[in-house]
């Protein structure tokens, strides 16, 4: 019988039950992961904690001794999973190198007295090489790639140089090239560090209780001589004088809404300018009731103000005034025509394209309601009357039908949801397309609805007519559309030549490069097989374009590349990957529940990239999460139809119903049990691609965990962004969106970042920059993101040089 003198005293004995509870957790925990076909190490290291505790609970000096040998064993399987990256590192030694410490304190090891000495040798060396391990990963970043894009190399003319004064912001991408590039450069790599808060204007439009998860400020201003135009999350629409901030006028289109509606979010506005003498509208529109003269306005200069409820406004931009002669009074009714007209499942949210005659405007549906949804048409209205001229409805067989008292749009036709891009000298427009709802159910579609899905539709801007298609996924079941607004840019080649080019960032992280004049590509992008086995009722292509300009990962994941904020969440994490299908990119949605990676954030959003047309080279911001999508039978709880107060969630991740297929599905990223993503890092990452060669130069990670960490530590892992990067001819490139609130500039020619300043919110927003008085501007919108976490608001922040930098 023990005595009490064999007994541990507390400190020890309430080691020895920790490491005892800690070693049944990875062994059980471990067990089961190895039954999946994981990694062994977890049920041998929990067995080693069990034996371990035991030593202790007895006082007995092997205690030390196997546990400096499982220092040393999980150092060395810890270097050969992850290499020395410390981010990787951490969780396989955040558990057993402070345990470790802990052993080797005077107060644990005074119960075996004289033999304490001796039985701290060892595990002491084990912890020196441990940290040693772990301080030399801190000076490594095996993620990292240096290196420097190419500066001007001769003259070259951007094809878009002449569409917007050079002090200007004309268009959400600046240009309608969608280039997100300003020829501005008295902002340099030298003084940015020198920037200031030059103005701050506050909307006071900010989240209320009928609004719904997903209300995001997006917007990016656009910026017309010396008026700064920008919309917030309820459509609210306002001038501000660009040098001062000061409001000169607002419009309030009083959006009607509740909380099933999947987004609440305004992108941007767009601008144009129509003679006086032409706007008179006389027998171009409908006659005016009781014979009263027609409709006129001075609507000079207009802004075209979608809202989420299904409509489209042009506002007189000077005074805020409708422009009455547009469709009736100053607005068009984007819900005419439409299989089902319900406030909240048809959503433009993004600005629409100008010509000089139309007004180019696609929208959102909701995402995974139902197979019964509004049409994606896109259309284009007479700029003066608001008249419709012409319609392109992917999911009709005829897809410029026009509607009639006969023929409403196609229900349920692929939409575009993020605003297109127009060559002017080609008079082309190019939409990038999206799929026909739901996305992660395809065997209801019919091959009208396939026909033009996930892909780059150029269209002829005066008549709506197909020039080319290119489709970047075929019977898309991921959510993998093109999400963000194509690139236009001429690529000069040393020979003479130059090839007009159009640049495609998808969400499968390729970037898809065409020439914008046929869709033929430039980038080669060669068919490969994908994995196959799709859910009863459905098929999967049997080949997917692959480009070879492209971020999408080099190597399919392991559990390897599992992560967590422990060893225990990461082991977590290993035993929810092995239960899942995954087999690589295109790994088709199941009942067992698939990883998505990329996920249906993709690796690249709404922001696209950011292109110096002038040196040839593009600035992008990648991210990479995991998701898991997982179908769910109909049954009792998932029933084939809505209820009587059925209705969309609200959101676009969670629980989805699907009305119309076999199954719902379940649609969130990949976390674990504490929350963080369980790929491990990093998340998000700048990049720089010389457009010359299509190659990636440099890519570093981007972001710290400062406002997504439960400690206030700003630890640069690399994290996700929703928005986009602009760059200037100063060869400074600006970004925030970031789930850390922080806007960044960053020398183009290396990535390396130049400064930072604190947002007082969420910065999913992509900023712009204009010049007024002489000084340069660099303006960010600062609301937040509903479903992205991040802290809303309702900020517009500009940033200038002090006037004694400004010119230096």
């Amino acid at each position: 019988m023990a005595t009490r003198a064999d007994r541990p005293g507390i400190i020890l004995a309430a080691t020895a039950i920790v490491t005892g509870v800690l070693g049944l957790i990875l062994a059980g925990g471990g067990a089961w992961l190895a039954s999946l076909g994981g990694s062994f190490y977890y049920v041998l290291c929990g067995l080693a904690l069990l034996v371990t505790a035991g030593l202790l609970w007895k006082r007995r000096v092997e205690a030390w001794w196997l546990y400096a040998g499982l220092v040393f064993v999980t150092l060395i399987w810890a270097v050969a999973e992850a290499g020395f990256d410390f981010w990787t590192l951490a969780p396989r030694g955040d558990v057993i190198l402070p345990l470790g410490l802990w052993l080797l304190l005077p107060f644990v090891t005074k119960d075996i007295g004289s033999r304490a000495a001796a039985a701290r040798l060892p595990l002491a060396a084990g912890i020196v090489v441990g940290l040693a391990v772990f301080g030399f990963a801190l000076t490594q970043d095996p993620q990292d790639l240096a290196g420097n894009l190419p500066q001007v190399s001769g003259p070259v003319t951007p094809g878009d140089a002449t569409e917007v004064a050079n002090a200007d912001w004309g268009a959400y991408g600046r240009t309608q090239f969608g280039d997100r590039y300003s020829p501005l450069s008295q902002i340099t790599p030298a003084n940015v560090k020198n920037l200031k808060v030059a103005w701050v204007f506050r909307t006071h439009d900010l989240k209320g209780p009928e609004d719904p998860g997903e209300l995001t400020d997006e917007v990016t201003p656009i910026k017309i001589r010396d008026t700064v135009y920008l919309c917030s999350p309820h459509q609210i629409l306002f001038a501000l004088d660009a040098a001062t901030g000061k409001q000169r006028w607002k419009f309030d289109p009083k959006i009607s809404f509740n909380p099933t509606f999947q987004h609440m979010t305004c992108r941007g506005v767009s601008y144009a300018a129509t003679p006086v003498d032409s706007v008179a509208v006389g027998s171009s529109v409908e006659a005016a009731p009781d014979g009263a003269p027609p409709v006129t306005d001075n609507c000079s200069e207009r802004i075209f103000l979608p809202t989420n409820d299904g409509r489209l406004f042009a506002i007189d931009a000077g005074n805020g005034e409708r422009c009455r002669a547009f469709g009736q009074d100053g607005v068009v009714d984007l819900t005419e025509g439409m299989p089902m007209r319900e406030p909240g499942f048809y959503e433009p949210t993004s600005p629409p394209v100008v010509t000089g005659k139309v007004v180019i405007i696609s929208g959102a549906v909701t995402d995974n309601y139902s197979t019964h949804e509004p049409s994606g048409v896109t259309r284009a209205y007479d700029l003066r009357n608001g008249h419709l001229v012409w319609a392109f409805d992917p999911g009709n067989p005829n897809p410029n039908e026009m509607p009639s008292a006969t023929h409403q749009f196609a229900a349920n036709s692929p939409n575009s949801w993020i605003t297109s891009s127009y060559d002017s000298k080609l008079n082309l427009i190019y939409i990038p397309t999206g799929v026909a709802t739901p996305d992660i159910w395809g065997g209801h579609r019919t091959p009208d609805q396939e026909r033009y899905a996930s892909g780059i539709l150029a269209l002829n801007a005066d008549t709506g007519e197909k020039v080319w298609f290119y489709q970047t996924v075929h019977h898309d079941l991921w959510d993998m559309d093109i999400p963000a607004q194509p690139s236009l840019v001429d690529i000069h080649h040393a020979d003479g030549s130059v090839v007009p080019a159009l640049y495609a960032p998808a969400k499968t992280g390729n970037i898809f490069v065409l020439d914008r004049r046929t869709g033929q590509l430039i980038v080669p992008a060669p068919e490969t097989a994908v994995p196959q086995g799709a859910a009863p009722g459905d098929h999967v292509a049997a080949t997917q374009p692959f480009s070879e300009l492209t971020f999408r990962p080099k190597k399919n994941l392991t559990d390897a590349d599992m992560w967590g904020a422990t060893m225990v969440d990461q082991m977590i994490c290993r035993i929810m990957f092995k239960s899942m299908r995954y087999d690589g990119p295109f790994t088709p949605p199941s009942l067992q529940g698939t990883l998505v990676f990329p996920g249906n954030l993709g690796m690249f959003e709404w922001g696209g990239l950011a292109v110096d047309p002038v040196r040839q080279v593009a600035f992008a911001n990648p991210i990479a999460i995991p998701f898991v999508s997982k179908l769910i039978p109909r049954g009792p709880a998932n029933p084939p139809q809505p209820g009587p107060s059925g209705g969309p969630s609200g959101s676009e991740s969670g629980v989805q119903p699907q009305y119309g297929t076999p199954y719902g599905v379940d649609l969130h990223p990949f976390l674990s049990p504490f929350g963080v993503p369980c790929k491990q890092p990093g998340w998000g990452y700048v990049a720089g691609i010389d457009l010359k060669t299509n190659k990636i130069t440099w890519m570093h990670r981007n972001g710290t965990t400062r406002d997504s960490s439960p400690l206030p530590f700003g630890f640069k892992v690399g994290i996700p962004s929703l928005g986009g990067p602009i760059t200037t001819a100063g060869g400074v490139a600006f970004l925030t969106s970031t789930a850390d609130y922080y806007i960044r500039a960053y020398d183009v020619t290396s990535g390396r970042q130049l400064w930072e300043d604190r947002l007082p919110a969420g910065g999913q927003s992509t900023p712009m920059t204009y010049e007024e008085g002489g000084r340069q501007y660099v303006l960010t919108v600062d609301g937040g993101h509903g479903s992205f976490g991040t802290k809303l608001g309702d900020y517009v922040v500009a940033y200038a040089l002090p006037d004694q930098n400004a010119a230096h």
